[in-house]
């Protein structure tokens, strides 16, 4: 039987905040394969989530089918806006959301991450971060500044994290990003530049793994996974009709669990996928198989 097993390996997961969304999700499947976890958590997040874990807010998600309980061996303020600490302005170095916190650039978690562990401490890292501050605008009524800003939080901090945590990384080790169907269909109300955002991350993971398997050896992959109700997606405005859409025109006409996109990530991050690599594996349910919606032509599959 062939399962998947991560024991001996560390893996960092950025952008988990909560216990509600697909990082948090893929931090746990991971832990489940046997892999110790860091994660990078937004710095005004920061400490609601540290202190919700302490007081045992996510007792129940932490729970793991071994009878024990996931647990963090790092939490790093992370904010992938930010290459080095130099690029932070002083606007937001000294704001009060930021003020406590140091190091939180790419670079400066990843010299956290060798002073922490050693020079190559890592073998998984996941980038579980998207952001376009003007997603709920039509395209056509998206700024520039809007639109970089979303290009430069969702796509452009995979690039810089590839960059700059490859080097970490231990013999076949593996990158991965997250994707949503908005990158090749049109998805009216997903605005703001973000469409455009994950076409570029689903590109880069394809350039990227040529480029990062000839410097590293590592494998970069993506998941484009299906609609959910995650605390970052009601930014969105109607992210319950999407998973209603999803689960009535999917192949499979049930609704995605996050569970399902953990599994295909530490998959995806294992060695049982060590022949894998600059591929976008889809999670969900198959919807972006589909062509028109059901309820556009007869149902000739009944009787």
């Amino acid at each position: 039987m062939l399962t998947i097993d991560l024991k001996g390996k560390r893996a960092f997961v950025a952008g988990v905040a909560d216990d509600g969304g697909f990082g948090f999700s893929i931090a746990k499947h991971l832990a489940e394969a046997g892999a110790t976890v860091c994660v990078g958590t937004w710095p005004p997040a920061y400490t609601i989530f540290t202190k919700s874990l302490a007081r045992g807010k996510f007792s129940d998600s932490l729970k793991l089918s071994s009878g024990g309980e996931l647990s963090f061996e790092r939490i790093y303020p992370l904010d992938a806006d930010f290459d080095t600490d130099d690029d932070v302005p002083d606007e937001v170095r000294d704001s009060r959301r930021y003020r406590d916190h140091t190091g939180y650039s790419i670079q400066g978690v990843a010299d956290k991450l060798v002073a922490d562990f050693g020079d190559k401490p890592l073998d998984i890292v996941v980038h579980s971060l998207a952001n376009g501050p003007e997603v709920k605008q039509p395209l056509l009524r998206t700024s520039r500044g809007g639109y970089l800003a979303a290009i430069g939080t969702s796509a452009y901090s995979f690039v810089g994290m590839v960059s700059r945590f490859g080097p970490l990384l231990r013999p076949d080790g593996s990158f991965l990003c997250l994707s949503f169907l908005a990158s090749e269909r049109c998805v009216p109300g997903y605005g703001g530049g973000m469409s455009s955002a994950k076409a570029a991350l689903e590109s880069d993971t394809r350039t990227l793994a040529y480029e990062a398997g000839r410097v590293y050896g590592a494998r970069i992959n993506c998941v484009s996974a299906g609609a959910w109700g995650s605390r970052a997606a009601t930014a969105i405005g109607f992210i319950g009709n999407m998973i209603e859409y999803a689960e009535r025109n999917a192949p499979i006409p049930q609704k995605l669990d996050a569970r399902e996109v953990g599994a295909a990530a530490a998959f995806l991050c294992s060695p049982l996928a060590a022949g894998i690599t600059g591929t976008t594996v889809y999670v969900d349910k198959g919807l972006h198989t589909m062509g028109v919606s059901v309820d556009a032509v007869p149902n000739n599959l009944e009787g």
